[in-house]
């Protein structure tokens, strides 16, 4: 038993299938000229960061072989810390786009493509941000 019932966590493949949404709606975003493919990942990230329903990983749940608790536990806050930037960064794209900022959205766009693929790839640089703040604030606190 990997996760911990006491601590919210998220199976990894649901983040990691998240993740794969996000790469392939920015590359075909960015392939296409398209920005509504934006949407597939902002509407998923807003509801659940608002609602604590991501469609996207509610789908890939159907699809786990094992219980959730048997695979490799992501934090749950850390992940909806990540989903926030995330978030905030497709809709800054998108709305840029809307209005004709095609420098900010190709930006941002971008920006959350990378930090999606880096993801992937084994690190976060969300979860590094995080980290850093709380060092800083803790750090503060020790002035």
């Amino acid at each position: 038993m990997r996760g911990n019932s006491k601590i919210p966590f998220i199976p990894r493949p649901l983040v990691t299938t998240n993740q794969t949404v996000i790469v392939l709606s920015v590359i075909t975003s960015l392939i296409s000229g398209s920005k509504w493919f934006l949407l597939i990942p902002l509407f998923s990230g807003l509801g659940g960061l608002l609602f604590d329903f991501n469609p996207v990983m509610k789908l890939a749940s159907k699809f786990l072989r094992k219980k959730p608790n048997e695979y490799i536990p992501e934090d749950k806050n850390q992940q909806k810390f990540n989903q926030t930037i995330a978030v905030v960064c497709l809709a800054i794209a998108f709305i840029s786009a809307l209005i004709g900022l095609n420098i900010l959205f190709y930006i941002f766009t971008i920006i959350v493509g990378l930090a999606a693929t880096i993801a992937l790839c084994g690190f976060c640089i969300g979860c590094f941000i995080h980290y850093q703040w709380h060092q800083y604030k803790y750090r503060r606190t020790k002035v």
